[in-house]
């Protein structure tokens, strides 16, 4: 049972939450405490005279002194905690401050900080969130569900913290990823924070200094693998389908090895998503539709170059073929125009490779008329022989984007789109300033990170963030708004194409072809609506009425309310 209800005056029209809680204990929750901006009639009703300091204060003045104490900060690191700490202590008042700040405090909440956040996590930690699931607890898993409510349908993001972001296996620190994607839910989308569940999948870890440090905070054990992991993951989804059958479940930053696996098994038992696959390729897709729609380039003259044949590398060729042929390409066209690199080379059909590498190689008969090639042929043998207009690198491996590679993309393309996806900061494929001199200024660059503009010959040019948050919170408020029993391949092109269609054409004049960061709940909403009719078209949900009204009336706005005893 829930600690709270929201109800309606029938005499003023106003909302009011009763609560069943009352004292210390109102305090103590994050979603309740209002800290002092409790009335002082609220204050004799609930238990709280005497408790809280003499002055009322308005919500607008508590965010003052969170931006005082935010400013005295000095790292992002610090921030990042600070504003952990006071989700933690009090959620309305963090995403009032965070939607009133959200291109300050998004890097802050989420990538590229969350990456130092994890990787520190059993030395920061302070209070628990979320659940976190070991080997030790088979068998019972979906006891501990039934014993950690949430409001329905619940947003559940999970994961087995081994490929973090781009810092590898975090063991039980992994946790910040889930906490952070479920904050931009909220942020973004305005999925009742009520409704949001961050899991660990703690399966151990290989992370020698993890094992060693006497401060750590998780499965102290190697990482789990093969069929005793597999039986742990199914349990897991299992339990979540008898507790909350109407959930949609996010898998996140799992392994190439497994995320595969559990997405296949699973993807029509549950509506559920992998955000490195299908939203990161749903937001790259967005990305290239506003280059090509805006920029004058031509579809039938595209040729897409990604760097990373992973699983990120992987859902974006597959969204881009799909992309292809719902604008009308043929197979035979599709498979000319993608050409994918692992660490070795350019991916050619031979009887060696298997799995998805066999999948996104392309005919040997491609390249048997390049010359001066390495065998495999190198990234630049790809960009100049397939005379590449569109380079995505979603590697890691910082620099990989050279000067000779991005000239060589400038001489034949009057505009080439460059997208160094790598995360965080550190490991992107070239920074945009680079690209940009290279290119002599015509290159149109979104990174995964955000960089600041760059200033070249008079010229102000804006880098957009291909932000996955622009495609996930909407993802999930479209898809409980109607219940969607699975998610499909249309639902996130719908998703890419409202997102290209929210992108301003005074950003892609300035070379930005992703909205700021500040229209994120705009283009949520956006989002939301396309994905739920292109659910309800597909037969996957059932019809709503008003569909914008009613998607517009599940976005939770942080705002307190009036509280009465239950």
């Amino acid at each position: 049972m829930n600690a709270f209800d929201v109800r309606t005056d029938p005499e003023t029209g106003e909302r009011y939450m009763t609560v069943r809680v009352r004292g210390e204990a109102l305090l103590r929750d994050p979603f309740l405490n209002k800290g002092q901006a409790f009335s002082r009639g609220e204050r004799d009703a609930l238990g709280l005279t005497g408790i809280l300091p003499d002055q009322v204060a308005s919500l607008e003045r508590q965010t003052r002194r969170v931006r005082d104490q935010f400013d005295l900060k000095t790292s992002d690191m610090g921030k990042n905690v600070y504003l952990n700490g006071l989700m933690d202590r009090n959620e309305t008042l963090f995403y009032r401050f965070v939607l009133d700040n959200l291109a300050e405090t998004v890097p802050v909440v989420y990538t590229p900080t969350v990456a130092l956040a994890c990787s520190h996590w059993s030395r920061i930690y302070r209070r628990q969130r979320g659940i976190y699931i070991t080997p030790r607890d088979r068998g019972r898993i979906a006891e501990i569900l039934h014993a950690r409510p949430v409001m329905e349908p619940p947003v559940i993001v999970v994961t087995d913290n081994e490929r973090i972001l781009g810092i590898g296996d975090q063991g039980a620190g992994g946790m910040g990823i889930p906490i952070g994607k479920l904050a931009l839910y909220t942020a973004a989308a305005g999925i009742h924070p009520e409704r949001c569940m961050p899991v660990s999948l703690d399966v151990g870890t290989n992370n020698a200094e993890l094992l060693d440090d006497p401060l750590y905070i998780g499965y102290r054990q190697p990482r789990l693998r093969g069929a005793e992991y597999e039986s742990l993951v199914d349990e897991f989804v299992d339990a979540v389908i008898e507790v909350y059958p109407d959930a949609l479940l996010q898998w996140e930053d799992f392994a190439n090895s497994t995320s595969f696996r559990n997405l296949i098994e699973h993807r029509d038992r549950i509506a559920s998503f992998n955000d490195d696959i299908q939203g990161t390729a749903a937001m790259v897709v967005a990305g290239v539709l506003t280059g090509i729609r805006k920029l004058g380039a031509q579809e039938g003259g595209n040729r897409v170059v990604i760097s990373g044949a992973g699983s990120a590398g992987y859902g974006i060729a597959e969204q881009l073929r799909y992309a292809m042929r719902v604008n009308g390409a043929s197979e035979d066209e599709v498979a000319e125009r993608i050409f994918v690199l692992d660490s070795r080379g350019l991916l050619i059909q031979s009887p060696h490779l298997r799995g998805m590498k066999e999948h996104l190689a392309v005919d040997p008969s491609l390249v048997d008329d390049w010359v001066d090639v390495d065998e495999p042929p190198s990234l630049l043998d790809v960009v100049r022989n397939a005379q590449a207009t569109i380079l995505i690198g979603v590697t890691g491996q910082p620099g990989l984007f050279t000067e000779d590679i991005v000239k060589e993309m400038a001489s034949h393309v009057e505009h080439p789109i460059i997208m160094p996806l790598s995360n965080p900061t550190s490991h992107t494929e070239v920074v945009p300033a680079a690209a940009l001199e290279w290119s002599d200024g015509r290159a149109i660059i979104a990174t995964g990170s955000p960089f600041s503009p760059v200033e070249r010959a008079g010229r102000t040019h804006r880098i957009g963030q291909a932000n996955n948050s622009f495609i996930f919170p909407g993802m999930g408020l479209g898809v409980t708004a109607v219940r969607a029993r699975r998610i499909t391949d249309g639902m996130f092109f719908a998703a890419a194409v409202a997102l290209s269609d929210c992108t301003r054409d005074e950003l892609v004049e300035h070379g930005q072809i992703y909205p700021d960061v500040e229209e994120v709940r705009e283009v949520a909403r956006a989002v939301a609506v396309a994905v739920a009719r292109q659910a309800i078209a597909e037969g996957v949900a059932e019809d709503v009425d008003d569909l914008e009204g009613h998607i517009e009336a599940l976005m939770w706005s942080p705002e307190y309310l009036e509280m009465r005893p239950a």
